[in-house]
C-alpha cells in the first residue's frame, strides 16, 4: 500500500454493502445502506497525546458519516481519525 496515514488517522477498506437479505431478498442499488464496517489497511504513529489502538489487518466498526472517502488504483476507501471508530470487531 503506497498511501500511510499521517499522526493518529486509519485507512479503511469498507465492507461491501449486502446483496441480499436473510430471506433472500435481492436488495436494489438505490436502497443499500452504506457500509458501516471495515478492514484496517493501515494506521499512523499516534500522537503524543493519544497512542493508536488500532493496527493493520483490525475489522472496526465507525459512524455512519465518518471518515472522507477517496479513491485509490480503482478502489474506494476511508480515511479517519482513530476517535471515529466505534469498536474493534
Amino acid at each position: 500500500m503506497n498511501i500511510k496515514p499521517l499522526a493518529d488517522r486509519v485507512l479503511i477498506k469498507p465492507a461491501a454493502a449486502e446483496e441480499k437479505t436473510v430471506g433472500g431478498i435481492i436488495i436494489p442499488d438505490s436502497v443499500k445502506e452504506k457500509p458501516l464496517k471495515g478492514e484496517v489497511i493501515a494506521a499512523g504513529n499516534g500522537t503524543k497525546d493519544e497512542e493508536m489502538v488500532v493496527k493493520a489487518g483490525d475489522n472496526v466498526l465507525y459512524g455512519k458519516y465518518a471518515g472522507t472517502e477517496i479513491e485509490w488504483e480503482g478502489e474506494q476507501y476511508l480515511i479517519m481519525r482513530q476517535s471515529d471508530i466505534l469498536a474493534i470487531i
